[in-house]
């Protein structure tokens, strides 16, 4: 039988949504290298960071400081890498989560990489 799912309410809830979506990063053949060979993400820090982050955006924590499209801005990336990363975030949060937070988060991300693409050029498809 299928467990319920609820909302991401709390702290480990958002856990849950950063340490799956990022193991999920780091198995796909298109992400991975961008995070790892490129990026080269410290990802201790890198999944402390996205865990206020997502908390600020989802729960009202205020912990999350930062210009994140900075980090980002020099990247060599294209639609296609932000659709993959869009693809598997809304399939992570589907996974575990629905409600209005889960839906907040995903339009969250869609935002996201909307204005991150706009930012570098590119054109989204």
């Amino acid at each position: 039988m299928e467990k319920l799912k609820n909302d991401i309410t709390n702290a480990q809830d958002v856990k849950l949504l950063v340490d799956s979506f990022y193991d999920k990063i780091n198995k796909d053949d298109l992400l991975s290298p961008i995070f790892n060979q490129i990026a080269h993400v410290h990802w201790d820090a890198h999944l402390e960071k996205m865990y206020k982050f997502w908390g600020t955006m989802l729960l009202n924590e205020q912990s999350y400081k930062g210009a994140a499209y900075q980090v980002h801005a020099n990247l060599p990336v294209e639609s296609k890498h932000f659709k993959r990363w869009l693809e598997l975030f809304n399939e992570t949060v589907d996974s575990y989560f629905t409600g209005i937070n889960a839906d907040d988060a995903k339009k969250t991300a869609y935002t996201i990489g909307l204005t991150f693409q706009a930012k570098m050029g590119i054109s989204f498809q």
